[in-house]
């Protein structure tokens, strides 16, 4: 079954860690281009940070310089380590893979992980 597994949302303090992990399944990760998505309370989906094979490109100007995204392609699986938390990070986070076919593009969404920032 394709599917993509996200694991490590919690609820912390504004100023903590967090590193998120999504797991792939099914399919050719290496193939994929890779993606971390929020979505906050009351609010449309939004795309965070997204890598390909090498370059990764449109960390979202709210994340930049605390965020970084990671893929190993040995173990299928993308990460995003978040550092100095604010309680405006609180939202659920998604993992998105995609790749462009010759039918079109392919999506996989994971089922989101909740991340809560507050004193």
């Amino acid at each position: 079954q394709r599917q993509l597994v996200e694991s490590g949302g919690g609820l912390l303090q504004p100023g903590g860690s967090l590193r998120l992990s999504c797991a792939a399944f099914g399919f050719i990760f290496m193939d994929y281009a890779m993606a971390w998505y929020l979505q906050a309370p009351g609010k449309q989906r939004e795309l965070v940070v997204i890598i390909t094979s090498g370059v990764i490109t449109n960390y979202a100007d709210s994340v930049e310089g605390r965020f970084t995204i990671t893929r190993d392609n040995a173990k299928n699986t993308v990460y995003l380590q978040m550092n100095s938390l604010k309680p405006e990070d609180t939202a659920v986070y998604y993992c998105n893979g995609n790749v462009h076919s010759a039918s079109g593009t392919i999506n996989y969404w994971g089922q989101g992980t909740q991340v809560t920032v507050s004193s």
